[in-house]
């Protein structure tokens, strides 16, 4: 016994390192276990839901067969309020606007793709609670239905809305978590090229790019359904601001009540131009000759012959 102490510490002191993969190959052992046993409670948690619809639906037909008795129920009078069955259609509305908002919206089907996934069982139970309730609503808040009809109705549009919670937390908490690390790429490319699509400051003809490379990522990852496809054409088609300003006239300057006015008054005749007349040249000062001084001769005197001076 003291060999075997004796040669483990010795293991122990010489491969030492070895405890660092095998405590990642637990944890990841530990990770995959946890994930194995939400998807059991997933499981169960739904097979308890479709044996509690097949309970009630048993319940319901044996209820209605012992009607058939000769106990008459009178199914014409309406004993539900109509307050109380538009407040159901404000709820039942406002969980399909809620979950339209993920069908229409491609940004969200990119970021959350759990949510349009029939294949997830949240999201199935959750489609089946839709057309549950959808089958059991009225036609309008004052039409004549029973106190039965109401109280299966007021139970559809109860499940219908925890149905749509649950399915949206796990859509939430899984977001991008069931693609590979390629499909997740091409999923980050996708939400990065539709950001240009939808961008009202990029031309025309980059949005019609951008549109185009977006179906190509999302092919074969997401199915876009015809109505999102609409919703997400008339985003890019959508015209620019500046289009219709670059289109147009440019326009004018803003007017000033002066400038309207000069505007407005005639325009004078304008008269030919005149050549400017050429500036007189001052002459030199003109002296009277009365004051002027005689001028001296520089020549001699002339003498004639004969005479003497």
């Amino acid at each position: 016994m003291d060999e075997f102490i004796r040669g483990f510490w010795i293991f122990a002191g010489n491969y030492w390192w070895l405890v660092f993969p095998i405590l990642g190959m637990a944890g990841g052992a530990a990770k995959a276990w946890e994930r194995s046993a939400k998807r059991r409670h997933e499981r169960r948690l739904e097979t308890l839901r479709v044996k509690a619809d097949l309970k009630r639906a048993q319940l319901e037909e044996r209820g209605q067969t012992r009607r058939t008795g000769p106990e008459v129920v009178d199914t014409t009078a309406s004993v539900a309020p109509n307050h109380l069955l538009e407040r159901l259609f404000s709820e039942h509305d406002e969980i399909t606007a809620r979950w339209l908002d993920y069908e229409l919206d491609v940004a969200k089907l990119i970021a959350f793709p759990a949510m349009s996934d029939g294949r997830q069982p949240l999201v199935a139970a959750f489609l089946r609670a839709k057309k549950t309730a959808d089958a059991l609503r009225p036609d309008a808040a004052d039409a004549s239905v029973t106190e039965q009809q109401v109280s299966e109705y007021l139970d559809a549009v109860g499940a219908y809305a925890v149905a749509f919670e649950i399915a949206e937390r796990d859509a939430r908490r899984l977001r991008d978590s069931t693609f590979t690390e390629p499909e997740r790429k091409r999923l980050d490319r996708a939400q990065q090229l539709l950001k240009v699509a939808v961008d009202e400051s990029a031309t025309q003809a980059e949005r019609n790019v951008a549109y185009r490379r977006v179906r190509d990522e999302l092919e074969g990852l997401i199915l876009l359904s015809d109505e999102a496809v609409q919703v997400l054409e008339k985003q890019v088609a959508r015209e620019l601001p500046s289009s219709a300003s670059s289109a147009g006239t440019t326009p004018e300057p803003e007017s000033t009540p002066s400038a309207a006015a000069s505007e407005s008054a005639p325009a004078p005749e304008s008269a030919p131009a005149e050549t400017p007349a050429p500036e007189p040249q001052a002459e030199p000062e003109r002296m009277p000759l009365a004051d002027r001084p005689p001028a001296p001769r520089s020549t001699p005197p002339r003498t004639f012959p004969g005479t003497d001076a």
